[in-house]
C-alpha cells in the first residue's frame, strides 16, 4: 500500500527456502527478505540445479515437490496475512 512500510508476510527459520524464483522464468527476484538475526545461508548456483533436476527425473520431482509445498504455504500465509492487515475482519484466522 502506498505511504505503508511493505508488509510483513511470515518469519523464517532454520532450514528454510527463501525463494523460488529461480525454478520459474524469468528467474528473478520478485520478494524481499530481511534478517532481523546473524544468519547463515546457503547459495547454490540455479542453472547447474535446475540442469541436474532436468537430468535426473526423481530428483527433478523431488526438489519441484518440495518447492510446490514451500509456494502453497506461502501463498496461504500470504493471503492469511493480507486478511488481516486490509481485509474489515480480518482472515478469521488464528494463525
Amino acid at each position: 500500500m502506498p505511504g505503508r512500510q511493505p508488509a510483513v508476510i511470515e518469519d523464517l527459520g532454520r532450514g528454510e527456502l527463501v525463494g523460488w524464483s529461480w525454478m520459474f522464468k524469468p528467474c528473478r527476484w520478485h520478494m524481499g527478505a530481511k534478517a532481523t538475526t546473524p544468519v547463515r545461508t546457503h547459495e547454490f548456483d540455479a542453472l547447474t540445479v535446475r540442469m541436474l533436476m532436468d537430468a535426473d527425473p526423481a530428483l527433478g520431482f523431488v526438489v519441484g515437490h518440495w518447492v510446490s509445498q514451500v509456494l502453497a504455504h506461502r501463498l496461504q500465509a500470504t493471503r492469511v496475512r493480507l486478511l488481516d492487515l486490509y481485509a474489515p475482519y480480518g482472515s478469521g484466522s488464528v494463525v
